[in-house]
């Protein structure tokens, strides 16, 4: 039996990179000259903190971040935006979750997705990974595309590895 694994990860290198060219140019920037805040990477909860003066700068600050995530070739759904803002003292505050592994609800939906479209294959959850079982590997492809044509209404980035025939 042909498989293979539908997974979601961030490289913590390549996302960690794209920060620190965000520093960076928060710093160059004229508009964010002698202003408090910036960027916090927190590795242990997968998360990054904003913090600036005013939610109009916070907005700027996600949109100079969502580029560098994009120019290191990561995919800008792996950020998760949906947070509030929270005041902290002088400070705005806002924490960006960093979309890794696939929740329940979104590994039925693409179970779903899968069984919809009436291909001969059999997909398990398997923690925050789905796998894809198939006779042949033409029906495994078929179901990656699949999946690729349908990553907008999914809104999470999907990688597929461990192939195996």
């Amino acid at each position: 039996m042909a498989s293979f694994d539908i997974v979601s990860k961030v490289d913590p290198q390549t996302l960690e990179n794209a920060v620190n060219t965000a520093k960076k140019e928060l710093q160059t920037r004229y508009d964010f000259r002698d202003t408090k805040g910036g960027y916090e990477l927190n590795k242990s909860d997968n998360s990054i903190e904003l913090s600036s003066e005013n939610s109009m700068k916070i907005k700027a600050m996600e949109d100079i971040l969502m580029g560098r995530v994009i120019k290191q070739g990561l995919d800008a759904t792996c950020l998760d935006y949906s947070a509030d803002e929270k005041p902290s003292g002088a400070l705005v505050k806002k924490t960006l979750k960093v979309r890794a592994g696939i929740e329940k609800d979104l590994s039925r939906q693409i179970q779903k997705l899968i069984k919809d479209s009436k291909l001969k294959v059999e997909a398990q959850i398997q923690g925050d990974q789905l796998r894809v079982t198939a006779k042949k590997i033409d029906d495994l492809q078929a179901v990656i595309t699949l999946l690729r044509a349908n990553a907008a209404t999914l809104g999470q980035p999907l990688q597929f590895v461990n192939m195996k025939s």
